[in-house]
């Protein structure tokens, strides 16, 4: 419902083309809004069109009259193409692009709010988890996790299980077992909303570092085949569009990076 409400709201200025000048600001929302429906549902080919059709008018002349929505253009359109690699697991080829992307930033932040840093920060440190940069990845986790910013309360939660996975990546047992785990929790626990995926995950990342190697396999398989049920949960959407779990435990299992394994499924996909 969300990606039919939004493709009707795209279409009405389409149809009314007269009005994307007066309603420049809700035009460049439109776009927006119905790329994010496209990448929650891997609508591939769809999320293409529209962020090419985007790119095209973020070149010309009215988007450019206004400030805002120069800078709404920008950084809708980076969002998507953050979003792009991260829903084909093109890790490696999107942080070609973040040092750019990071100066541009550096630039507008008079125009930026904290939320907008904070969600950009999150998609940075997931293309350098997902292309096995794990160091790097704590750096742009830790901007969130630092700032005490009252905001996101969901994505401070990713963030910091994305943490714990990345130093569960770089063998920091102990620092996983002697604090990690505890903030993880005590964050948690404020939290009222936890998905079935949220807690099953911190459940397995806690109890994972008590067993010997080679119970972490089985543990992997097992952790994967309990998560996959939950796949096509419409409860869990929020799980699977922050932290690709999955393709996590795939790779794990099947001894493959995570850019394989996700860049397998967009071939496989049928909206390709």
């Amino acid at each position: 419902m969300y990606y039919k409400y939004a493709q009707r709201w795209f279409d009405l200025f389409e149809t009314n083309k007269e009005m994307i000048e007066i309603e420049t600001g809700h035009y460049i929302k439109s776009m927006h809004i119905l790329l994010n429906a496209h990448f929650d549902l891997r609508n591939f080919s769809k999320f293409d069109i529209v962020l090419s059709h985007f790119e095209k008018f973020a070149l010309s002349e009215l988007p450019n009259k206004h400030d805002i929505f120069r800078v709404n253009s920008f950084v809708y359109i980076n969002s998507a193409k953050l979003n792009k690699h991260l829903m084909q697991g093109t890790f490696k080829e999107g942080l070609q692009h973040v040092p750019a992307l990071v100066k541009e930033l550096k630039a507008l932040e008079i125009y930026l709010d904290q939320h907008r840093i904070l969600v950009f920060n999150y998609k940075i440190a997931t293309l350098y988890f997902g292309a096995g940069e794990y160091a790097t990845s704590i750096d742009y986790l830790r901007r969130i996790i630092n700032d005490h910013i009252d905001l996101r309360s969901d994505l401070q939660c990713y963030a910091r299980l994305l943490h714990m996975m990345a130093h569960y990546e770089l063998g920091n047992i102990e620092l996983i077992e002697s604090s990690l785990i505890k903030s993880v929790y005590r964050f948690m626990a404020k939290m009222e909303n936890l998905t079935v995926i949220e807690e099953e995950m911190f459940a397995f990342l806690r109890g994972s570092f008590k067993d010997p190697s080679r119970k972490v396999t089985q543990a992997l398989q097992e952790f994967l085949a309990k998560v996959k049920k939950y796949e096509k949960s419409r409860f869990e959407t929020r799980a699977f569009a922050y932290l690709d779990v999955i393709s996590w435990l795939e790779s794990k299992v099947e001894n493959k990076t995570m850019s394989e394994i996700i860049y397998a499924k967009y071939l496989q996909s049928p909206h390709r």
